[in-house]
């Protein structure tokens, strides 16, 4: 994560990208966040953009056959859940508020990977679940066709996670060696 404290220090806006946890994605939140600091106590304009993007449909083809039923295609979810939580906290803290009292942006949780390669899955499964302030979601085209055709999107992403914590605890453990 160095590099990308330096580049946003040199102003050099960055997208994080290929980040599959909340442990990875806070990484990438704090080497911006520590730019961004340094650009302020430098006396730099701290607006440089960025986006963390964590990567959403591919853990559920990872798990596909391999979790209960009622588990299918969640798991991603889930990840981006727990994930959401933790943005939320790091973007209200004290810390980011300072930061954007002095020109700072936040730099935003963007969802990659949201088509669903389940074909037995709503086209629109991720769209629904992750619509959520201070997100970005890079939709395929086949995703947003079906998500224009319809009148209303889901209820979205719940700001604490949902039930992110409750499915994570289902989801079997692989075996230690």
């Amino acid at each position: 994560m160095p590099a990308i404290e330096a580049a946003i220090f040199a102003g050099i806006p960055v997208n994080v990208t290929l980040l599959f946890s909340r442990e990875q994605y806070l990484a990438a939140a704090e080497a911006y966040l520590r730019g961004i600091e340094r650009r302020v106590a430098a006396g730099l304009n701290p607006d440089v953009g960025s986006v963390a993007s964590v990567f959403i449909s591919r853990w559920d083809v990872a798990v596909a056959g391999k979790t209960p039923a009622d588990l299918t295609n969640r798991l991603g979810i889930a990840i981006a859940g727990r994930t959401y939580r933790a943005a939320q906290q790091l973007l209200f803290s004290a810390r980011a508020r300072r930061l954007y009292n002095a020109g700072a942006r936040p730099q935003r949780l963007l969802w990659a990977s949201t088509g669903t390669k389940d074909p037995k899955a709503d086209p629109a499964l991720y769209v629904n679940a992750l619509a959520a302030p201070f997100t970005v979601n890079t939709i395929p085209e086949a995703t947003l066709k079906a998500v224009a055709e319809r009148s209303e999107i889901g209820t979205g992403l719940a700001e604490d996670g949902g039930d992110c914590e409750r499915v994570l605890a289902r989801l079997p453990r692989p075996a230690s060696t």
